[in-house]
């Protein structure tokens, strides 16, 4: 069990007492519904998953409210924490109130039934002592069924199940996304999320949200009706490997195989001479090695070796990928430029090395995720394992030299930080210390040396993520979708906020670096 899951564990049996520890900073303290004051409403026990002797359903009127008494040992900021669910199908809007004065108006999405808990998570500002937290029905149909609140220290918020309940709040399984690489990133993020966590119900209901999806585009023999002919379209068979693993369903096994035969030698899918992806079979990208054409197909054929089948003929695959692309676009300081054109026929592309002109920083970063994880694959005495390693090695050490020591992130543009325009940007920082964090781990690299990186790596995220009064999380400064340019066009990409590149890299780093 992880440590935050136990820490959930102790927290649950301690707390649900109204126990408190002695900072205003310091612990937790849950407080269950059943205990509160309820005007217009019962104690329920006909549902599954709730925690304590039961949860509060409301009745259908505007103004039914469950009220909390929460001790706060000092003034200060706090976190409120609300585990409901609501099966009907739609919004249950309601309102959150401390010491009478409305802070938040959450819309309590629906869940998947009336089993399936939700938590919506509220920032707040308590007194010293005795404080009234109201939540109110205001629509007709009343509250969702109440189980608990928990009031925590904003500094102790597990950022990652925030992350993927608000996701979930804001899109059903039919409205996160089409087939696509970043709708899938975010569902891996989310997997990684489920795998974690100690709570079998939750772990149900995140696996069933990413079920819900999967299941729009595979049909009952496995088939998916998407031509493959680009590595990003590729990328979401990570997601029926996933589902494969969790159900067993033979129908999501067939459904990698399609995407894992296609790149295999002599199914047709383009390569350069010496062996390298093309990053989509189109004229616009003839001959192109992009650095982020690395996470979208070859964690994917590792994961197929590993969980599914074909596993040597799959690991080889995948590890020469990394090394044919690292040897056209790793350079001295051990970054990866964005892209190789092996014709030299790009508009981007130097005359005399083919290469595009930049560092970008989501591409490095894909390089990082796809070349650790793939090491954490491959067999140990695979005879590409060295090679690897030391191109792991030259990045994070490429990541290191380039960090903004005042922020902790990396710019968009990787070594041009001082320069006009360039801003640091929040997917990338993500995957950079998630990369020198799981190198330090696996003993690539020495602690000594980079746990300062990842250390002011990850209080520079944390800073892009923060709880709104919605009860959402919302994190900022993340790149739209970049194709290969030059200094002014990656400058000038907008600046997104929840996108689901930064969504799904954030989740990636946080299941790490606390791992």
């Amino acid at each position: 069990m992880r440590m935050r899951a136990l820490a959930v564990v102790i927290g649950m049996l301690v707390a649900s007492y109204g126990v408190t520890s002695g900072s205003a900073h310091a612990a937790s303290s849950l407080y269950e519904a059943e205990n509160a004051t309820v005007f217009h409403g019962t104690v329920d026990r006909d549902h599954l998953g709730y925690t304590g002797t039961g949860f509060v359903n409301t009745a259908n009127e505007v103004g039914a409210y469950v009220e909390f008494s929460v001790s706060a040992p000092a003034a200060g900021g706090f976190a409120l924490a609300l585990r409901h669910a609501n099966g009907t199908g739609a919004g249950r809007a309601g309102t959150v109130s401390v010491n009478g004065t409305v802070i938040s108006a959450p819309a309590f999405a629906a869940t998947t039934d009336w089993n399936t808990w939700a938590v919506t998570r509220i920032p707040v500002t308590l007194r010293a002592g005795t404080n009234a937290i109201r939540v109110t029905g205001t629509t007709a149909g009343g509250l969702p069924n109440l189980d608990s609140l928990t009031v925590s220290d904003p500094r102790s918020t597990d950022w990652a199940d925030a992350l993927v309940d608000s996701t979930m709040q804001r899109y059903t399984p039919a409205t996160v996304g089409g087939w696509s690489y970043p709708v899938a990133l975010y569902l891996m993020g989310q997997y990684q999320v489920a795998q974690h966590t100690a709570d079998p119900a939750r772990r149900a209901a995140l696996i069933a949200y990413i079920k819900a999806w999967a299941d729009r585009f595979v049909d009952a023999s496995g088939h998916i009706g998407i031509t493959f002919n680009s590595l990003d379209s590729m990328m979401p068979g990570q997601v029926m490997i996933a589902l494969y693993r969790e159900t067993g369903e033979a129908k999501y096994g067939l459904a990698a195989k399609q995407i894992h035969d296609r790149l295999l030698p002599g199914a047709g899918y383009p390569t350069t001479s010496d062996g390298g992806f093309w990053h989509a079979n189109s004229a616009d990208r003839a001959n192109q090695l992009w650095s982020d054409g690395t996470f979208m197909a070859d964690p994917f054929m590792a994961q197929y070796g590993r969980y599914i089948g074909d596993s040597a003929q799959s690991y080889d695959i995948a590890a020469k990928q990394l090394v044919v692309y690292a040897s056209h676009l790793q350079q001295a300081n051990g970054l990866l430029k964005h892209a190789y054109d092996a014709s030299k026929a790009a508009t981007w592309s130097d005359p005399n090395s083919g290469l595009s002109s930049e560092y970008w920083c989501r591409a490095v970063g894909w390089y990082g995720v796809a070349a650790t994880e793939i090491l954490d694959l491959i067999p140990a005495d695979h005879p590409l394992r060295a090679q690897l390693t030391a191109t792991v090695r030259d990045l994070v050490r490429g990541i290191a030299a380039y960090q903004d020591p005042a922020s902790g992130r990396w710019f968009q543009v990787v070594d041009k930080g001082s320069s006009a325009g360039n801003w640091t940007e929040t997917s990338c920082s993500a995957m950079f210390t998630l990369t020198a964090d799981a190198a330090i781990k696996r003993g690539y690299v020495p602690a000594a040396t980079y746990q300062a990186t990842v250390d002011a790596g990850k209080r520079g995220e944390l800073d892009r993520i923060s709880l709104h009064s919605d009860g959402l999380t919302y994190l900022t400064s993340i790149s739209v979708g970049t194709n290969v340019g030059d200094y002014a066009y990656y400058t000038a990409r907008s600046r997104a906020t929840n996108d689901f590149h930064g969504l799904g890299a954030f989740l990636y780093f946080f299941e790490q670096v606390n791992g």
